[in-house]
C-alpha cells in the first residue's frame, strides 16, 4: 500500500469553499494538492481527500470526525465557528466521558465529535464509523474483518453496552483500532437510526501494484457490492475506493489526462495496465 487509508467526503460543487472553511477553523491545517475536481487537505494527523461529485450522495452521521484538543478555548471556538451555521446533535456539555463534549453536524453535513483530550492525548482527528440501520451492530464483525485484511492492524480498545444501556441490542459503544497504521473509532448506536453508511462519506485504499488492486477488491466486494470507478461496497456497508497510487500522477498530465478519464470511465474494479497505455 503506498498510503495509510483516508476519508474521501463527496461535495456537490462547493468541495474548495468547505476545505477553505476548515483552514480556517481548525489549527494545524493545510491544503496538500488542489484540482477543479479533488481536494487533498490535513488537520493534525489526518488527510482527508474532498470530491466534487454533484448532487448525488451527501455525508450523514454514520461516518463522523472524532476530534481531540489539549485546550478546552481551541475546542470551543472550532465549536462556535462549526456551528454557526450547523446543526448540533449532542450539545457542547460535561459528559460521563468526558468533561467537554458536543457532536454536531456542519454547513456541508459533515459530522464532527468535539472532545478535550484526558491528559495522555494530544491534537488528533480519527474517523468513527457507526452502525446502525440494517448493519446495526455490526461494529465487533467489522473490525475483526479489516483486522484479518489490511496490515499493521490493532485494536487499542473496546468497551461493550451493559444490559439496558443500548435500545438496539448488545453491541459495542466505543472502540479504538488502527487499520494500515491508520487511527479509527467505531460504535453502535444505541437507537435506531434512519440512515446508515453512503458513498458520502468513503474510505480511499491506494495501492501500488495490480495485485494489490486485485486483493482488496475481491476482499471488500465479498458479500458487498462493485460500483464504479473503483467505488464498492463491502458486507457491512461501508464504501471504499481502491484505487492504484499512479492515478494522481496520469491525472495531472495534461496530455494523457482526457485518455486515462476516458479509459477509468468504463471500468469497474481499476486496471493499472489499461490506465498506463492510455
Amino acid at each position: 500500500m503506498a498510503a495509510p487509508l483516508y476519508p474521501c467526503i463527496w461535495f456537490n460543487g462547493d468541495a474548495a469553499m468547505a476545505v477553505q472553511r476548515y483552514i480556517s477553523v481548525f489549527p494545524d491545517a493545510k491544503i496538500t494538492t488542489e484540482t477543479p475536481m479533488v481536494t487533498m487537505f490535513r488537520i493534525a494527523n489526518q488527510s482527508f481527500m474532498t470530491l466534487n461529485g454533484g448532487p448525488q450522495f451527501s455525508p450523514n452521521p454514520s461516518i463522523s470526525f472524532y476530534v481531540t484538543f489539549p485546550d478546552t478555548a481551541v475546542l470551543e471556538e472550532v465549536w462556535k465557528q462549526l456551528a454557526s451555521d450547523g446543526h448540533v446533535l449532542m450539545p457542547l456539555d460535561k459528559y460521563d466521558w468526558s468533561p467537554r463534549y458536543g457532536w454536531l453536524q456542519d454547513a456541508w453535513g459533515v459530522n464532527w465529535q468535539l472532545t478535550v483530550a484526558d491528559g495522555k492525548q494530544g491534537y488528533s482527528i480519527t474517523p468513527l464509523l457507526m452502525f446502525c440501520g440494517e448493519h446495526q451492530n455490526q461494529a465487533r464483525q467489522a473490525i475483526d474483518y479489516y483486522q484479518q485484511l489490511f496490515p499493521a492492524s490493532s485494536v487499542d480498545f473496546v468497551m461493550n453496552y451493559q444490559p439496558g444501556q443500548s435500545k438496539t441490542g448488545e453491541g459495542i459503544v466505543h472502540a479504538v483500532f488502527h487499520l494500515a497504521g491508520s487511527p479509527f473509532r467505531a460504535m453502535d448506536s444505541a437507537v435506531e437510526q434512519p440512515f446508515t453508511f453512503s458513498e458520502g462519506l468513503s474510505l480511499v485504499v491506494n495501492c501500488d501494484t495490480q495485485e494489490e488492486i486485485d486483493h482488496y477488491w475481491e476482499q471488500l466486494t465479498d458479500g458487498g457490492q462493485e460500483s464504479q470507478c473503483g467505488w464498492c461496497r463491502d458486507r457491512f456497508g461501508v464504501w471504499w475506493q481502491v484505487v492504484p497510487s499512479v492515478l494522481g500522477q496520469l491525472m495531472t498530465d495534461p496530455v494523457r489526462a482526457p485518455r486515462v478519464m476516458q479509459a477509468l470511465l468504463k471500468m469497474k474494479k481499476f486496471d493499472i495496465g489499461v490506465l498506463e497505455r492510455a
